[in-house]
């Protein structure tokens, strides 16, 4: 498929795309800013960071949950990550034109959003400490430097787990409808625990939406090698568990009411729900 002809076709997904990550910015943004923003009422209610950052992984655990969910986000598959659509890339079922534009989409929908918020919230949210939410190694133990080494296991390691559980989920016929449910909850769980260590990002377009407008381009270098290097090898590590033909589709939910753009399926306007499900579980 052409890249001209792929526009024509693809083109909703490409927004949903956009429009997804745009919008888990901007929760991310308005969560960062109502919990971290000394002047906040919700900072004085919690003044515990551990708590916060607690409170903010539930948020947005329950923010990508609903995106993941939602009638556009079963559209296009809700990658709402590069290194997601360039780990299925890798494992042929994603188009090559596809994974260009929706790549292309998710840093600029990103961006955009981050963009938003900053118009939206102004000071509480560009300055420090909320700083754009952008994700940096956390300081070394002498205070002087950033720990980037540990931030860039710790970005592996999330990465590679969330696709393996990705993969082994959305592989069962019987466990499939709970993958976003799963991947929303290791967000939740990541930002709890591991964003000390590298503020938790495992998608460069979600890093880059914060740091270009923050001009944070010191360690960009390890959110965009991290996440995929960990992502690959947690796919890698299914092919070695399960195989390739466990692989379904790139979609992290597959509705028998929306099309795939992935897997060329195409709901049946006329055909009865029983006979939609078994076209489904067919691919």
């Amino acid at each position: 498929m052409r890249a001209l002809e792929a526009l024509r076709r693809h083109w909703p997904e490409y927004l949903i795309e956009a429009w997804a990550l745009g919008t888990f910015m901007i929760a991310a943004g308005a969560v960062g800013t109502l919990l971290a923003y000394p002047g906040s009422p919700l900072h004085a209610a919690f003044p515990d960071p551990t708590l916060r950052r607690v409170l903010a992984g539930l948020a947005m655990g329950t923010t990508a949950i609903a995106l993941i969910y939602s009638p556009w986000g079963k559209r296009s598959g809700a990658h709402m990550n590069p290194a997601v659509t360039l780990t299925f890339l890798r494992l042929g079922k994603v188009r090559g034109w596809d994974a260009v534009f929706f790549i292309a989409a998710q840093f600029i929908g990103g961006t955009l959003g981050v963009l938003l918020i900053a118009a939206i919230a102004g000071m509480a949210f560009t300055a420090p400490p909320v700083n754009y939410v952008a994700t940096l190694p956390a300081p070394s133990a002498d205070g002087m430097s950033s720990a980037v080494g540990t931030a860039f296991a710790a970005e592996a390691v999330i990465s590679a787990v969330l696709m393996l559980a990705v993969l082994i989920v959305s592989s069962s016929k019987r466990f499939a409808p709970f993958t976003g449910i799963v991947a929303g909850c290791l967000v939740a769980l990541y930002i709890s625990v591991e964003e000390p260590l590298s503020g938790m990002s495992m998608n460069p377009a979600r890093t880059f939406a914060s740091a270009a407008p923050a001009m944070h381009w010191q360690h960009l270098w390890l959110y965009f090698t991290a996440p995929v290097l960990g992502m690959l090898t947690g796919a890698q590590i299914f092919l070695a568990l399960r195989g390739a033909r466990q692989i379904a589709c790139a979609k992290l939910l597959h509705p028998a009411d929306q099309r795939c753009i992935h897997c060329g399926y195409e709901p049946d306007p006329s055909a009865a729900a029983a006979g939609a499900t078994a076209q489904l579980r067919s691919i």
